[in-house]
């Protein structure tokens, strides 16, 4: 049902004049998570015919030398989060495309075998409860599920140092906390800690250039933008959906989930944010 509505909705039109007129002079930020080469290779290879890709540092140059002109129209920005291992394998079609991708690290658990908790096979689609949960009570939680994020499992989850070397020419790694945690629910300590030490770790043990955070899961406060911009970020990403102008909050980015589909209805609506239109449309009725 859902994908016979993503259908109806790219052949109305709506992604067509969104794109040709809103998203024209706006950047707009696109987040993946784990997307096979396959669908990678279908993905890209429609955005690569009707956007433009950008680095996020070119936005980030063009907002503090307030030159639109510097980016071209339809300006698009490609974001994973966390640094899954399968990520490597998309490397011969970021080269083929030319798309200067931003990955976001989890810095405690790239080039080690620990592990994401959210992929924790115990959890049976707990993870939207714990992400509620203080920090110390999912990790309490998680403990019990036979869970903790300092061990080390047999095989890795995310990308080892030798691959992130090899990718770096063609992606931009930035951070994305330690442990991955949900930071309003940390402590003050704990917040700092994730956001300040993430940063600090991929700079000093990976020699990666370090400017830009994505919040895990978007969840923010007042809080996490005053120590991110303590820290030495340039800019932080969210998940509110929306595009983005010079004008931009810098610490308050918006992008769009496209949910890492292989539907290309689905694809083509979510990157145009028809869908994130109509979805906060629905929650303010």
């Amino acid at each position: 049902m859902t994908q016979l509505l993503f259908k109806i909705l790219r052949f109305s039109g709506l992604p067509f004049l969104v794109r040709e007129i809103i998203q024209r002079n706006r950047v707009t930020i696109l987040m993946f998570h784990d997307i096979s080469r396959d669908v990678a290779e279908r993905v890209f290879s429609y955005l690569s015919k009707h956007y433009n890709f950008i680095n996020l540092n070119d936005y980030l140059n063009a907002c503090h030398n307030g030159n639109q002109s510097k980016l071209p129209e339809k300006a698009l920005i490609i974001t994973f989060d966390d640094g899954h291992i399968r990520n490597y394998e998309l490397l011969p079609v970021i080269k083929k495309y030319n798309i200067p991708v931003t990955i976001f690290l989890c810095a405690g658990i790239v080039n080690t075998n620990r592990h994401y908790w959210f992929l924790h096979n115990r959890l049976n689609g707990s993870s939207g409860r714990l992400k509620n949960m203080a920090n110390q009570q999912r990790l309490t939680y998680l403990a019990k599920q036979g869970f903790y994020q300092d061990k080390e499992y047999d095989t890795p989850q995310a990308l080892t140092k030798k691959q992130i070397e090899e990718m770096r020419t063609y992606v931009n790694f930035q951070a994305h906390t330690i442990f991955h945690p949900c930071l309003p629910t940390c402590s003050d300590d704990e917040s700092w800690k994730e956001i300040s030490e993430s940063k600090e770790v991929l700079e000093n043990e990976f020699g990666l250039n370090i400017n830009a955070l994505a919040y895990p899961n978007g969840d923010h406060t007042a809080r996490e933008v005053q120590l991110s911009k303590q820290a030495g970020y340039t800019c932080a990403v969210t998940t509110k959906p929306g595009f983005n102008t010079l004008q931009s909050d810098l610490f308050r980015l918006k992008r769009l989930s496209v949910n890492d589909t292989n539907d290309l209805n689905e694809l083509i609506v979510k990157a145009s944010g028809v869908w994130g239109f109509f979805k906060q449309l629905g929650r303010k009725i």
